[in-house]
């Protein structure tokens, strides 16, 4: 099978694109749903401070810790990567959490994009391994957000209660570096390493993506199918955290 990404890492942190943002960059899409009621609500109810750094912050930890993290349901649907079905559902993996993200930023007028790379990810369970038959997570998502004159790349995926099952450290963001993947956890193992760098969108590239998955992930379920299993129960169960 011909390989979707290059052999050699990126640095990600030099590859912030110094474009300036545009009015699509606060439009609500049918995924970023910066206009629905549920994501102006949650995004009403979670801002705080008074700079739009502050406020990124405090919408990067509600997405980050409130969605939970979840692989083993890929609904690559029109309906199942929205904005506003990560909120009903209470979780999504982590390209629909950061299209929750940019959702919510773009409702508290913070203009916001999303990001793509391929990334080799060293902590999994046994169960998504087998499914995917490979350790390269492709078309892994983040938002970029525009803060302080430059874009913020925020990687929302992992909550905090996953994070302790894994053994990693929180990904934090303060709004004035990137918050990526951290490349050892907290026992000097290695997490997660970029691969391939997929640039930037102002909508969510759902066609490539799915295009992509059927490639890549013949045996994976990704419309409204599910890998059978709870992730978290099988992290703590596999890493002896429970």
């Amino acid at each position: 099978m011909r390989r979707p990404w290059p052999e050699q890492s990126v640095n990600l942190n030099a590859m912030n694109a110094d474009l300036s943002p545009g009015p699509q960059h606060l439009a609500a899409t049918p995924w970023i749903e910066s206009e629905h009621p549920a994501v102006r609500a949650f995004a009403r109810a979670h801002t705080r401070g008074n700079t739009p750094r502050e406020q990124a912050v405090a919408l990067y930890r509600a997405v980050r810790d409130r969605m939970r993290y979840d692989p083993y349901r890929i609904d690559l649907s029109d309906a199942g990567m929205s904005a506003s079905t990560v909120l009903q559902q209470g979780y999504g993996w982590c390209v629909p959490k950061a299209v929750l993200l940019a959702a919510v930023c773009r409702a508290q007028g913070i203009p916001a994009r999303l990001g793509f790379a391929d990334v080799r990810n060293h902590l999994s369970t046994e169960r998504l391994r087998n499914t995917m038959k490979t350790d390269v997570f492709a078309w892994h998502g983040y938002t970029s957000l525009w803060i302080d004159g430059a874009w913020r790349k925020a990687t929302p995926a992992f909550n905090i209660e996953l994070c302790d099952k894994f053994g990693l450290l929180p990904l934090e963001f303060d709004g004035e570096s990137d918050s990526l993947y951290h490349p050892f956890d907290r026992e000097g193992r290695q997490h997660m390493e970029y691969v391939n760098e997929r640039g930037a969108f102002d909508d969510l590239p759902l066609a490539q993506m799915r295009a992509a998955f059927r490639e890549i992930y013949p045996d994976m379920p990704t419309a409204a199918g599910a890998v059978e299993g709870d992730f978290a129960a099988d992290a703590a169960r596999e890493t002896g955290r429970a």
